[in-house]
């Protein structure tokens, strides 16, 4: 418990000087005898006996009004904690390929890009301390949001996502991977990361996916890779649409991992990987809820000061 406003408890002292005051003007309003010391002889009744529990109910009356207007508070979350926290930007690809149906849950089939959402969802649920955000590219890159905590928000940007919001017949890596730089360029957390997912190969836009790797190894911020879906069947035999040798090169520049992900089970298993290695520890200090109880000190006073007055018009009051 703590209280608002402490200073107020100085009023504490005045509670016996204003018992003292009223105790002597009743005994000027109270007659006068003048010899009592006969009456001191007799026994004491069970109603003089029960006389200062009057002015202890007033006493006490007044500390605990005076206590609740110092407004006591209880603290409902208190605690300097330490956790790990990362400035994230996620990577997505929203080329047309993405809708390619090639993975599964529960037996049902689903494209890449709800798988990658899937995914993505249950990832932002374990990382609640980190900033993370999120670019969309195909032909051009897309700000879906910025680094923020509301991962609630995020996740609501995120599932409006879908192919045909851009122009999806061309994959511009490099560009995507400039634009998630430019939203940790003046980031200060201790480990910034991009999660580059793509079922396809750059082949579109004004910087190669090698050089925007290294701007991004020159400040500091890694990349991880991440090649999601199986092969497509050609004419003639099957041909691989991930880029995998240039996905590998960006990751070992920024020296991160890169990783294949051709079904469900698969990219589950990266991010949960990723999320494990990218932990850094910080010191979080939590902000305090207080609760005002003040209303419990309220009705205690209250009380005692009724019992007080109650008791001051009985017998036991107008005793001497």
């Amino acid at each position: 418990m703590r209280l608002a406003h402490p200073i107020l408890l100085l009023l504490l002292l005045l509670i016996p000087l204003l018992e003292w005051l009223r105790y002597h003007m009743v005994r000027k309003q109270s007659m006068q005898f003048s010899n009592s010391s006969v009456l001191k002889g007799l026994p004491k009744s069970w109603r003089i006996r029960l006389q200062p529990i009057i002015p202890l109910c007033y006493m006490l009356g007044l500390a605990c009004l005076v206590v609740a207007l110092a407004r006591p508070q209880r603290g409902l979350d208190d605690s300097r904690v330490r956790t790990e926290a990362v400035d994230i930007i996620l990577l997505l690809d929203l080329s047309q390929s993405m809708d390619q149906q090639d993975f599964q849950k529960f037996g049902q089939r689903m494209s890449r890009l709800d798988a990658s959402k899937e995914v993505i969802g249950r990832f932002l649920e374990n990382r609640p301390n980190d900033r993370i955000g999120m670019v969309g590219f195909a032909t051009l890159p897309y700000a879906v949001a910025p680094l923020t905590l509301d991962h609630g928000w995020l996740v609501q940007r995120m599932e409006g996502l879908h192919t045909g919001m851009l122009d999806g017949s061309r994959t511009a890596i490099g560009d995507g991977i400039a634009s998630a730089i430019n939203r940790l360029r003046d980031s200060e957390a201790k480990s910034k990361v991009i999660i580059l997912l793509t079922d396809g190969a750059n082949n579109h836009g004004t910087l190669s996916p090698e050089n925007a790797a290294s701007a991004a190894e020159a400040l500091g911020i890694k990349i991880y890779t991440i090649g999601a879906g199986g092969a497509s069947t050609g004419f003639f035999r099957q041909r691989q649409e991930v880029d995998e040798d240039s996905l590998k090169k960006i990751a070992k520049t920024t020296d991160a991992k890169f990783y294949r992900a051709k079904d469900l089970e698969t990219l589950e298993a990266v991010y949960a990987q990723i999320d494990l290695l990218e932990k850094t520890e910080i010191e979080v200090e939590r902000f305090t809820r207080f609760e005002e109880i003040a209303k419990g000190w309220i009705i205690a006073g209250l009380i005692l000061l009724g019992i007080e007055q109650i008791m001051g018009l009985t017998r036991i009051g107008r005793l001497p």
